[in-house]
């Protein structure tokens, strides 16, 4: 090979090389820049763990009244600073939709109203702390010890009513976050033989739980309101468990 067809022949190699690394480079750069866009949650927030959901987002005809965003609860306070809106895992949402279908079949203009529903472990410890007065055996009846966890805590629990056609929450004879044993799902029958409760108000107890037990959910026996997805064993292996609000907010 004569030397100018040599020299040729080398700088052609060296333009080529000098390309691909630069195509490299821009590739290297895109992807970078790509995996540093926060995921896309589909929520309001749009940035809350993609794990879950708003229940709204899924089901628009579930309405909401968080009584821990206010002071209307038991403890008298405002528990959350950044939730507002009824967080579940998206399987328990799924179901809780069904449960919505199912009662607007039943009872056209009727719609479950969310208490509360993903909750925080830091919370969780505020009300175990609140209600120290009373012994241990007798609180977890009421609030789950947080050494323990609760189900909320890991977007797997839903506590709930049913409001009717005026938007009016049905009687269940104890209002929500009652700790009576007139709120005790497994006293109803004593309750109702002694006058405390009546047939509408059962009736109505028995509406809801038929509902969310067609779908799988479990009510704890000690609240009319609060219903479990699964098992404290079964949510432990599947869920991921929110320790702060942080936590749920990932970007914020």
């Amino acid at each position: 090979m004569c030397r100018a067809a040599f020299v040729l022949f080398l700088a052609l190699l060296f333009a080529s090389c000098h390309q691909s690394e630069n195509a490299k480079k821009i590739h290297k750069s895109h992807l970078k820049s790509q995996s540093n866009k926060a995921p896309y949650a589909g929520q309001q927030h749009g940035s809350i763990d993609t794990s879950l959901i708003d229940i709204q987002a899924l089901n628009p005809q579930i309405q909401i009244e968080l009584k821990y965003t206010v002071s209307d609860n038991f403890l008298g306070e405002k528990l959350y600073a950044k939730i507002t809106k009824a967080y579940l895992q998206h399987d328990v949402a799924q179901r809780l939709s069904g449960v919505q279908e199912a009662l607007e079949q039943a009872h056209p203009g009727y719609k479950l109203l969310i208490y509360d529903a993903l909750r925080p472990v830091s919370v969780q410890q505020k009300m175990w702390v609140a209600l120290d007065s009373l012994p241990p055996i007798e609180r977890v009846k009421f609030v789950s010890n947080p050494k323990n966890l609760s189900l909320h805590n890991m977007g797997a629990a839903v506590d709930l009513t049913i409001v009717n056609a005026k938007g009016i929450p049905l009687d269940m004879g104890a209002g929500f976050d009652d700790i009576r044993q007139i709120a005790y799902p497994i006293y109803e029958d004593s309750f109702l033989r002694a006058g405390a409760l009546t047939l509408e108000q059962v009736a109505n107890r028995k509406l809801l739980r038929s509902l969310m037990q067609s779908q799988g959910f479990r009510q704890l026996p000690t609240e009319w309101w609060h219903y479990n997805a699964c098992s404290r064993q079964e949510a432990k292996k599947k869920y991921k468990v929110y320790q702060t609000e942080a936590q749920i907010f990932q970007n914020q």
